[in-house]
C-alpha cells in the first residue's frame, strides 16, 4: 500500500522537501499530543464523531418506534383475549338497547335480563372486530385502562338520589319500558 505522499511526490505534485516538513509538523504534534494528552482538533475525526453520533440516534428513534408498535400490538392482543373469554351473550332478544358512540346512535339487540344487567351496569358494551361484545364490568374496566377508545358503554349504577327532585317519592314500576 502506497501512502497518499509517495503518490504525490511519483506525480511530481510535492518535493521531498515539502514532504519532509509535513512528516516533521506531524511528529510534532503527535509528541505534544502524548505529552499534554490533549488532543489536536482534526475535522475529519468530528465530522466521523458526529456523523456516528447522529447514526446512533437514529437507531435509538428506530428502537423507539419499534417498542411503541410490539407493545401497541401486545395491548391489542390482551384486549382480543379478555374480550373472547368473557364475552356474555346478547339473550338473542329483540329489544333495542340504544347507546352513543362519539356523536352517532347506534343500537344492539338484546333480551330483558340482559338490558337489565346493562342499565345496573354490571354488563358493558365494547367494540370490538368492527362489532359490539358485552362483558362483565371488572372486564371492561381492565380494557378501559389499556384501551379507553374500545370500552364504548358502562352505565354507573347511581343510589343518589337529588334532593330537589319532585318526582323523588314516586316509583317507576318494574315493567315499564321506554
Amino acid at each position: 500500500m502506497v501512502s497518499l505522499q509517495e503518490q504525490l511526490l511519483k506525480a511530481g505534485l510535492i518535493d521531498k522537501k515539502k514532504a519532509k516538513v509535513a512528516n516533521q509538523e506531524k511528529s510534532k504534534q503527535q509528541k505534544i499530543e502524548r505529552r499534554t494528552g490533549v488532543q489536536s482538533v482534526d475535522e475529519s475525526r468530528q465530522a466521523a464523531l458526529e456523523a456516528q453520533r447522529k447514526q446512533a440516534e437514529r437507531a435509538r428513534e428506530l428502537n423507539a418506534q419499534r417498542d411503541a408498535a410490539a407493545a401497541e400490538k401486545a395491548v391489542a392482543a390482551q384486549i382480543a383475549q379478555m374480550v373472547q373469554q368473557n364475552r356474555q351473550s346478547k339473550g338473542n332478544g329483540d329489544i333495542a338497547y340504544n347507546f352513543t358512540i362519539g356523536s352517532t346512535i347506534d343500537r344492539i339487540y338484546v333480551s330483558d335480563k340482559v338490558r337489565d344487567h346493562l342499565v345496573a351496569g354490571r354488563l358493558a358494551i365494547v367494540a370490538y372486530n368492527g362489532g359490539f361484545e358485552l362483558v362483565p364490568r371488572a372486564i371492561a374496566d381492565k380494557i378501559a385502562e389499556r384501551a379507553p377508545e374500545s370500552v364504548v358503554r358502562i352505565n354507573k349504577a347511581s343510589t343518589e338520589v337529588d334532593a330537589d327532585d319532585p318526582y323523588a317519592d314516586f316509583k317507576i314500576p318494574d315493567d315499564f319500558t321506554w
